[in-house]
């Protein structure tokens, strides 16, 4: 249970889903029975048939930031920029940690220049991160979203980002900018069907995770115990926990929207399972013998062999379940990832 061997499966390439839905809640939903490991086949939409008037459907309200920028060094060579700390970025006066694709380290003092006379200083490089200094007069948000990209995920392989993806890889419901990935789960909600699940009495209740690069770091201990995760900026707002707990108190189910709101309900939650308002860092990794104390349901897409995503709905649902669950979608020609299908455990 232990060993990172006993998370892998094998998975078609041609299964890794390159472009998004033309509807997001037309895409196709898993159902998998965690008590009794009964797998169904839906589509998104039928979400709603399964939700009750009780439960509290937790989203995770992160946006993510046109991040990925394409620049040029002194020298006029080409480099990629991706910003890993933008709400840290903002407060230390836009100064951030990036990663840089060039074809050699650049050194203090460099400078790199990007569209619209947009340039930037290395100011210093530690552990394959960078500290990179934008030397802006104007609003950074409005400069990123003229010059900026979405950073997507390293396994859509695709030379150039589509138009669209500025929308499909962002949930409906985004709000607070941070991110620089997206929270797949919730890439398939549309705003009839939010309204649909709102009009059946279940409350929708946001909190807040930046979705980090880390995320797609493989684990590389052979003993997933040795792993340490990477660490994500969270919030929960007073008025969210009260809500929650509210609910949890009178016998109404916690329905996690996505891998993150797991890890940021958990990671807040006390012995008892209650919620307060707080905000900081969470590290919280979540696999096999963990004991869940809030959640009840998640609402989760096909995950990478090995990763710790993996490891936290074989956590939930059971190993031997989710790699079963797993294998019927690959039999049954399930789109797996970020742009991907769905699977709703309960």
């Amino acid at each position: 249970m232990y060993s990172l061997t006993d998370y892998d499966y094998n998975l078609p390439e041609e299964l890794i889903a390159q472009a998004p839905v033309d509807q997001r809640d037309l895409s196709r939903l898993l159902f998998l029975d965690r008590e009794k490991g009964r797998v169904e086949h839906h589509i998104f939409q039928d979400l709603y048939d399964f939700l009750l008037p009780s439960d509290i459907l937790v989203i995770n309200n992160t946006e993510v930031i046109p991040g990925r920028l394409f620049g040029r060094k002194e020298t006029g060579g080409k480099l990629e920029v991706l910003i890993l700390d933008y709400s840290k970025g903002i407060i230390n006066n836009n100064e951030y940690k990036c990663l840089i694709k060039a074809s050699k380290q650049l050194k203090p003092k460099k400078k790199i220049f990007f569209d619209e006379g947009v340039k930037a200083e290395v100011v210093a490089f530690n552990d394959g991160v960078y500290t990179i200094k934008f030397m802006v007069e104007n609003d950074f948000d409005e400069i990123l979203d003229r010059i900026g990209n979405v950073p997507l995920p390293p396994y859509i392989r695709r030379s150039n980002n589509d138009p669209g993806d500025s929308e499909s890889y962002q949930t409906v419901y985004a709000s607070q900018k941070g991110a620089i990935a997206a929270p797949t789960a919730g890439l398939h909600f549309t705003e009839p069907l939010i309204e649909k699940i709102k009009s059946k009495g279940i409350n929708i209740v946001p909190v807040t995770l930046h979705v980090g690069y880390g995320t797609f770091l493989p684990v590389r201990a052979t003993d997933i115990r040795d792993h340490s995760i990477h660490s994500e900026w969270y919030s929960i707002s007073k008025e969210s926990a009260e809500i929650i707990n509210h609910a949890r108190s009178c016998g109404g189910r916690i329905i996690a929207v996505g891998t993150t709101s797991v890890r940021t309900l958990e990671n807040a939650a006390d012995d008892k399972g209650n919620i307060s308002e707080c905000s900081g860092n969470c590290e919280l990794f979540i696999y096999p013998g963990y004991r869940f104390k809030v959640i009840n349901g998640l609402v989760t897409n096909f995950h990478l062999p090995k990763s710790t995503l993996l490891m936290l709905v074989s956590a939930l649902a059971g190993r031997e379940n989710i790699l079963n669950a797993y294998k019927e979608a690959v039999i049954n020609l399930y789109r797996f990832y970020s742009y991907g299908d769905a699977m709703f455990i309960a």
